[in-house]
């Protein structure tokens, strides 16, 4: 439209920059209570030790949930066909994360209600489940962005899927969720190492440690797997950036290491995946020496250099088919239309900063040490 000011291709790309930038708030807020969750049973060894723990995470985790929320609202509305597979495909597997996110509330809310060790010995796994299931799940899924999906487009534009949950567990998919759960871990314990002292803070800082470093190892084996033992998909001619959205109007090819080609078009594009490598392991080393703070600013570098290392590999696909190529999704073809991407964006310009002042806002009045003293002041207290 001539009274849009920006051109379809223009939008279509910054909205992918967006997704990207909303997939990265995820995992570096919400990931922490992740990775929390996920570190409770081996950090915390006493009731005391873990509602110190708890209430790191409690009055955070809603907050931090909106991320989530940004990016599933983002995929449906800018991305809807991408909206349609992901979440046809993945239902199984949705459906788990949304059963392991629901343990959370429910886990802060009954655990200290009850005094019996047996009662809240139930809702301390439940809360790990809430924590380690998503992380896992949410790498797994990642993991099939690479391998493809097993589903088509018929002429009519319906969704048909081919695949089960069982076949999302291959081992490169369970790598990729390894790769997650890791990284989560360490940046979950870096934000333990800023909010706790004690024997609570020394053992974050030991299990995030080697975390960190599982992260940059797990990473680098699993690029290295992704170049010699993965088919990547690519496009065969030049990319229709500006036509309505058909999945069905292109041509692809898959070649093995394929998902390396936009790293050896751009070799300045290396810097992220020596981002995700770096940040770990220097997450690892002032987790060692005990820089909460600068640890997790690392972890949050690493986990954004990983996100984005996935990204521009696939980059413009969105979501492949390993059964029919041709019905992959791209950014050129999965979008909505011209005027929704660009009404979207202004009102993502509008609330997105508002959204960030308030984040800013809680985890400036929420700043400072939980202890166990300051549980007792707190009636309010997990």
């Amino acid at each position: 439209m001539d009274t849009i000011p920006l051109d379809y291709a223009t939008l279509r790309l910054i909205w992918w920059l967006l997704l990207g930038i909303l997939l990265i708030g995820f995992a570096v807020m919400d990931g922490f209570d992740l990775g929390i969750g996920t570190l409770l049973p081996a950090v915390a060894r006493t009731d005391a030790e873990r509602r110190l723990v708890l209430n790191v995470v409690g009055p955070v985790w809603e907050g931090n949930q909106v991320w989530l929320i940004l990016g599933g609202g983002a995929i449906f509305a800018a991305f809807p066909a991408l909206y349609a597979v992901s979440f046809s495909g993945f239902y199984m597997a949705m459906f788990l994360i949304l059963f392991a996110l629901i343990l959370r509330p429910v886990g802060f809310k009954f655990r200290s209600k009850v005094e019996d060790p047996r009662w809240r010995a139930v809702w301390d796994w439940a809360l790990f489940v809430g924590g380690f299931v998503p992380a896992l799940v949410f790498g797994v899924a990642m993991g099939n962005v690479l391998l493809g999906v097993p589903f088509y487009f018929d002429d009519t534009l319906r969704i048909h899927y081919s695949g089960g949950f069982f076949g999302l567990l291959s081992p490169f998919a369970l790598l990729c969720g390894l790769v997650s759960v890791a990284m989560l871990v360490a940046h979950g314990a870096s934000m333990l190492v800023i909010k706790t002292d004690g024997p609570v803070a020394l053992r974050a800082r030991r299990f995030g440690m080697l975390a960190a470093l599982a992260t940059a190892v797990l990473f680098v084996l699993g690029g290295a797997w992704l170049a010699l033992g993965v088919d990547g998909y690519a496009l065969a001619g030049a990319a229709v950036t500006d036509a309505p959205s058909n999945p069905l109007f292109k041509q692809v090819t898959t070649l093995r290491g394929g998902w390396m080609a936009n790293y050896q078009a751009m070799p300045w594009t290396w810097i992220f995946p020596v981002l995700g490598v770096a940040g770990s392991l220097a997450a690892a080393v002032l987790l060692r020496a005990g820089r909460g703070m600068a640890a997790f600013l690392a972890s949050a570098l690493g986990i954004a250099g990983i996100i984005l290392t996935e990204g521009l590999a696939v980059f413009p696909f969105l979501l492949p088919s390993s059964t029919h190529p041709g019905s992959s999704l791209t950014l050129w073809d999965a979008s909505s239309s011209h005027l929704t991407l660009f009404v979207m964006l202004v009102a993502t310009i509008v609330f997105l900063p508002l959204v960030l002042l308030y984040t800013s806002w809680v985890y400036r009045v929420l700043r400072g040490k939980v202890s166990p003293e300051s549980l007792e002041q707190n009636h309010n207290a997990y």
